[in-house]
């Protein structure tokens, strides 16, 4: 298959051959590649060759308990077959190229996929008083363990003076090393070109970030007209939330963008490889540590405690990293106990059918 094959409508969504090819089996006659562009309680917009189009689970999907990881999310590629009813039926799955998966909010453990198959994260932050270096390495956390490329954006520049966003800048680059920061004002117009280079046709980005720090507006911007509503700054200089949902946006450039509501919890999903990269400088120095498993707290000759030592790493970041490496042991813990309660719990469905069928008394 070549991408002239392809539909346009397909193409403009990041439809590509290599995906076609990993989905093939999935799809055939019967069934259409769309995607997930927002869902509306058990109701989602779905992209297709013909345009979009309302899309819903099959009866049972959508009666019984499935994984929130399981189920459909905004940026997702599907394959969707018509209903009677003149509503897209969603069927499958296709694999994900990558995803920002978090805990979802509450004392739940479960994850919640933010946005599916991105290529960017964006995530943004306001320069004036929303700059939170502990909550930022969150973000990047996640951002890495998605796959998707990081990129810190420091909105409302224009609230604050030059030595404050170099301030910003240098806030950023001590606790996201490596990652690109980019200053944003929206209400001038600038930064947004050193966006372009990010926002590349058939690509797809994710918009995230704390309520009330511009999300809406730069989508706004990004589009070049008022699509998505917003309100005024308060007078303390901080935005109101306005975002309800997730949605899938076609910029002009032809690249996508992902706008998401602001989080007020972001509960790490991770297997640890994401604060691994998050925290590249404390993984760098652990390699100089005399033992492979230090645990950097009263190991003999650690070369994270002697650069805590020397000033060259601060305390609140190792302290930062200790914590999310104890969340993501905690996460551990935890889902392997839930998955062993589940697999009980599977064995005894199928201890009790097997006596139904020995015993007919139990029919």
């Amino acid at each position: 298959m070549s991408e002239e094959s392809i539909s346009p409508a397909l193409l403009a969504l990041g439809w590509s051959t290599s995906r076609a090819r990993e989905a093939e089996s999935r799809l055939g006659a019967s069934r259409l590649a769309a995607r997930v562009i927002a869902q509306h309680r058990d109701r989602y917009v779905v992209g297709t060759e013909h345009g979009d189009t309302s899309a819903i689970l099959p009866g049972r999907s959508r009666v019984q308990s499935t994984s929130a990881i399981d189920r459909p999310a905004v940026g997702d590629w599907v394959a969707v077959r018509a209903s009677s009813a003149e509503l897209e039926v969603i069927e499958a799955i296709l694999p994900r190229s990558s995803a920002f998966v978090r805990q979802i909010a509450g004392d739940t453990t479960q994850a919640q996929v933010v946005a599916a198959n991105i290529d960017v994260a964006l995530i943004a932050t306001s320069v004036n008083g929303d700059l939170n270096p502990r909550r930022l390495e969150r973000y990047v956390t996640l951002a890495w363990e998605s796959g998707a490329m990081p990129v810190v954006l420091l909105t409302k520049a224009d609230l604050a003076e030059s030595d404050e966003v170099a301030a910003a800048r240098c806030t950023v680059a001590s606790v996201a090393p490596g990652v690109e920061v980019v200053a944003i004002s929206t209400l001038e117009g600038t930064g947004l070109d050193e966006l372009t280079p990010l926002l590349r046709p058939g690509q797809t980005a994710v918009l995230v970030g704390s309520s009330g720090v511009g999300k809406s507006t730069l989508v706004n911007a990004l589009l070049d007209e008022t699509r998505l509503r917003t309100h005024d700054v308060r007078d303390d200089g901080k935005g109101r939330h306005t975002t309800t949902h997730r949605e899938l946006v076609r910029l002009a450039s032809g690249a996508l963008l992902i706008d998401t509501p602001g989080m007020r919890e972001l509960q790490l999903w991770s297997d640890g490889s994401g604060v691994a990269a998050a925290f590249s400088d404390v993984e760098a120095l652990a390699e100089h540590c005399r033992f492979r498993d230090c645990a950097h707290m009263t190991e003999p000759d650690c070369a994270v405690l002697a650069a805590l030592e020397s000033g060259e790493l601060d305390a609140a970041r190792l302290e930062s990293y200790r914590a999310l490496m104890r969340e993501v042991a905690w996460l551990e813990r935890r889902t392997d106990a839930l998955a062993s309660a589940e697999a009980r719990r599977q064995v005894r469905v199928i201890h009790r059918a097997i006596q139904r069928v020995d015993d007919p008394k139990r029919r």
